[in-house]
């Protein structure tokens, strides 16, 4: 029996680790009765571990290779050198030599060969490596196969390998390679096929490219080719392009690059019959691999070879699939501000408080909007709400509209007549808004706060199925308490008058925005008094020298422990547990339970202590909050007084003082509601992992925040003495890392197609990134981009450019010039906090994070909606 070679028909299932990805792919494509795939054997891991193995020079540089990061750029280049000329240099030891020349005279000694790399991560499910090794074409004779295997087992060691395999998690010494050796085919034409379009990622929709010769020169880029596509056997679209090199093998072996006669340059690289036949193979081979895939194809006397096939992993994933209808759904993350995934814990909870069904797909949770949509008042309501809160999702909404596509009927979320839009609701929103009183604010936040200590107090009797119990009885009590119609209604006449106050003021004295400089430093704003309050703990810092050189530097297992210990520690400490006693719950992600609470990490809010010592002085809430008032004072004088002036003055006077007192009495409380929602997920997270603790020390789970990657079932079912799966754990997690790469699209449809809006600014300076102006002012300063608010290093004036924010981001904006997100709305978190601390922001800038470098000088226009980078 061989050990270190086996033939394509031998290859199985559970085969990877010793053939890699590309050899798997192609021992199971060779067992597909419809598809001809060139034969051939491949030389497996075990090979490679010998010869590796046997190379004390390479596993020394092996060793020095793991220790790096991918910031170590030129001691990667110098180190993977090294690494491949070891390898290259190797005598391949006799008893491989032999099995592979058996195998070659088998198949066939005359015949020409490619030789590819197959690593054991690669052509996986959740990353591709397409590339990251070696491969050579053509390959003739004895000696050139064995030179060009050992070739191939060194471009494991390539810069561009060892660099994806530190940025995707993979361990190098637990990598190995596989070579796969198969009869070349010599093509009329050849090229790749994505069984889901790359560029919408509809699942429906077959891509082509193709052209003349080898597929080399398409992979090279050396060519523009062909690309046709094809929806379910119709060519709906194809783009034939002017093709004038083609790579072709030589006599000796290797290829070379030609010129394609000028007279078929323009001609398609396939008949549409061709066409069509590839599509049907490609479905054939997407059949039988369960999901879609990237194919290499080439076509030669006629008939279609397929040399490879690869899951296609930069998709997003679809929504699970209830029936056969065509759904459109809406990313519930973008809404609420955080598109990171959500652990199956965190999904249990949102499922929970739902009054809609939320649907998971990639790690995150949507909304299906097609019986809404399908709708004419629906169509109506949700364009409505988009047009000012969301232009991108309003336009992508408009161009699927367009379409009028038949979408099924059935349980809408929003109409008229619900309990969002009743009768009742309206009439407590006038109520509200007549009454004017300012003193129903502190009323909502003082009988939440009632309900929430008796919470925490119940919960600490409980544990077990009791905990449990309680838990899912809270869930009915908190959709009562987030749909409360007197604390919706309270929020809806805040954003009214906001609405009221800028549309007039901009139509009597040509202002804009003016409610943003109105609205700061309101009251009831837990939000913002939250970031305020971080100031009068830096203070109670900046006193300790030996305390701050501490934070710099700290501790996350023995935080506390070793402030004690310091000059000033217990005062410190007590005053940073005050501050977590009352916003400790808080954190970036926070609406995902599983997520890590400041009181948790203490040393999270550590950097924008240090920054606030670094760029304000002492006692700096007092006057950030007389500066807000003073503002806002002035603004008001100085309108009503240019609105006396007006024709119809009185009566304009009359009703803008009314509606900035609205503004002033409620806009703030538009906080509060998730402020208190959060505060009870902490109680059950901290009676949870007391359970989860629990498991851990009876062996049923590895550690505590296993439980995360449970539902809420599952995790009960733990406790009450079920089993774990721990290769369950294992898989979600490793799920979950693979989510955490992927943006989720704002709208998809049931075939995986994402629609895109755009922005149509009427008036752009040059280069500018458009956004949606949120919080109105121009100004310069530094970009700071920050992917994680823990590793944010803010100075005075700088503008924070990040993917989102939620409010666990606060205690930062008390530094900032301004403010830049990629997601967002005119009501979100991030926009109210802006408008309050009077920050000019712009949200919704796609890519922002990639567009604009970190330090480079930016300015943000937070009136009219954009970004300018000046360097």
């Amino acid at each position: 029996m061989q050990k270190y070679v086996k033939d394509f028909q031998e290859i199985g299932k559970e085969d990877l680790l010793l053939v890699g990805g590309k050899g798997l792919n192609l021992g199971e494509l060779a067992k597909v009765p419809t598809v001809q795939v060139p034969s051939g054997f491949c030389v497996t891991t075990e090979a490679f571990k010998q010869v590796l193995n046997g190379n004390v020079q390479a596993l020394a540089l092996l060793e020095q290779l793991s220790d790096l990061t991918a910031a170590d750029k030129e001691q990667i280049k110098e180190v993977s050198a090294e690494l491949r000329h070891a390898m290259e240099q190797t005598e391949m030891p006799d008893e491989i030599e032999r099995e592979i020349i058996s195998s070659f005279r088998r198949f066939g000694d005359k015949n020409a060969y490619a030789v590819r790399s197959s690593a054991t991560a690669e052509d996986l499910p959740m990353a591709s490596f397409a590339g990251q090794q070696d491969s050579f074409l053509n390959i003739r004779g004895k000696q050139e196969l064995l030179r060009h295997v050992i070739k191939c087992w060194a471009s494991l060691f390539t810069e561009r390998a060892v660099v994806y395999r530190i940025q995707n998690g993979f361990d190098h010494q637990k990598v190995y390679l596989s070579v796969v050796i198969q009869q070349m085919i010599f093509p009329q034409a050849s090229g790749i096929m994505f069984t889901a379009d790359p560029v919408t990622s509809n699942r429906k929709i077959a891509s082509i490219d193709a052209s003349f010769g080898l597929g080399e020169a398409l992979v090279s880029g050396i060519v523009s080719a062909d690309n046709y596509k094809v929806r379910e056997g119709k060519i709906i679209g194809r783009t034939v392009s002017a093709k004038k090199i083609a790579v072709y093998p030589l006599a000796d072996g290797g290829t070379e690059q030609k010129q394609v006669a000028v007279g078929q340059q323009g001609q398609q690289a396939l008949t549409d019959v061709q066409i069509l036949m590839l599509e049907k193979i490609g479905r054939h081979i997407e059949a039988h691999f369960g999901k879609p895939q990237d194919i290499e194809w080439c076509l030669a006397g006629g008939e279609v070879f397929i040399v490879q096939s690869r899951p296609i992993t930069t998709l997003y994933p679809l929504p699970e699939k209830r029936d056969e209808q065509y759904r459109i759904y809406l990313s519930f993350g973008h809404q609420q501000m955080m598109t990171e995934p959500i652990n199956p814990l965190g999904m249990s909870f949102f499922r929970f408080i739902s009054d809609v069904e939320l649907i998971p797909a990639g790690g995150r949770l949507f909304l299906d909007l097609s019986a809404d949509l399908a709708a004419w008042s629906g169509r109506q309501i949700f364009m409505r709400m988009m047009k000012s809160n969301d232009p991108l999702l309003y336009d992508a909404l408009e161009k699927f509209l367009d379409r009028k596509q038949a979408l099924p009927r059935g349980q809408r979320m929003l109409k008229i007549g619900s309990d969002q839009f009743s009768v009742g609701f309206f009439r407590e929103i006038i109520k509200i808004y007549r009454n004017n009183d300012r003193r129903l604010s502190s009323r909502l936040i003082n009988l939440s706060e009632a309900f929430i200590r008796e919470l925490e107090w119940r919960i600490q009797t409980v544990s077990g199925d009791e905990l449990f119990e309680l838990i899912e009885e809270e869930q009915n009590e908190l959709r009562r308490v987030i749909a409360n119609p007197q604390s919706m209604a309270a929020i809806m006449v805040g954003v009214y008058a906001a609405f009221w106050l800028n549309k007039n003021i901009e139509k009597w004295l040509g202002e804009k925005d003016v409610a943003d400089i109105l609205s700061q430093s309101v009251t009831n704003n837990v939000t913002s008094n939250m970031g305020l309050e971080l100031l009068d703990v830096s203070d109670g810092v900046r006193k300790y020298p030996e305390v701050v050189a501490y934070f710099e530097k700290p501790s996350k297992t023995t935080f506390f422990e070793d402030l004690e210990k310091l000059e000033g520690g217990p005062a410190v400490s007590q005053v940073l547990q005050d501050y977590l006693g009352k916003y400790g719950m808080r954190c970036s992600g926070e609406i995902d339970i599983s997520k890590t609470r400041w009181s948790e990490d203490p040393t999270i809010l550590l950097p924008v202590i240090l920054g606030n010592i670094k760029n304000f002085g002492p006692n700096a809430r007092k006057v950030k909050i007389e500066e807000g008032k003073r503002k806002a004072k002035q603004k008001r004088q100085e309108i009503l007084s240019r609105l006396e002036q007006l024709p119809g003055g009185t009566r304009k006077v009359k009703n803008t003082k009314k509606m900035i007192s609205v503004l002033q009495n409620f806009i703030g409380y538009r906080e509060y509601p998730k402020f208190a929602f959060i505060k009870r997920y902490y109680f059950y997270k901290k009676a949870l992992m007391q359970e989860a603790a629990l498991l851990q020390e009876k062996g049923i789970i590895g550690q505590a925040e296993d439980v995360y990657y449970l539902s809420f079932e599952e995790f009960r079912n733990a406790v009450n003495g079920g089993t774990v799966d721990r290769q369950i754990i294992e898989d979600r997690k490793a799920a979950y890392r693979y989510y955490e790469k992927l943006m989720p699209p704002r709208l998809m449809t049931s075939e995986g197609e994402q629609i895109s809006g755009t922005y149509h600014p009427d008036k752009l300076p040059d280069g500018a990134l458009a956004g949606l102006p949120v919080s109105a002012g121009v100004v310069e300063g530094r970009a700071r981009v920050v992917v994680k608010m823990e590793d944010a290093h803010i100075e005075a004036g700088d503008i924070l450019v990040t993917a989102f924010t939620d409010p666990s981001w606060t205690p930062l904006f008390v530094s900032l010039a301004g403010l830049v997100t990629e997601v967002g709305g005119l009501m979100t978190h991030g926009a109210v906090i802006a408008r309050e601390y009077g920050l000019p922001a712009v949200v919704a800038v796609e890519n922002a994070t990639k567009n604009i470098k970190d330090g480079q000088k930016i300015r943000i226009n937070g009136s009219e909606g954009y970004v300018e980078l000046l360097d």
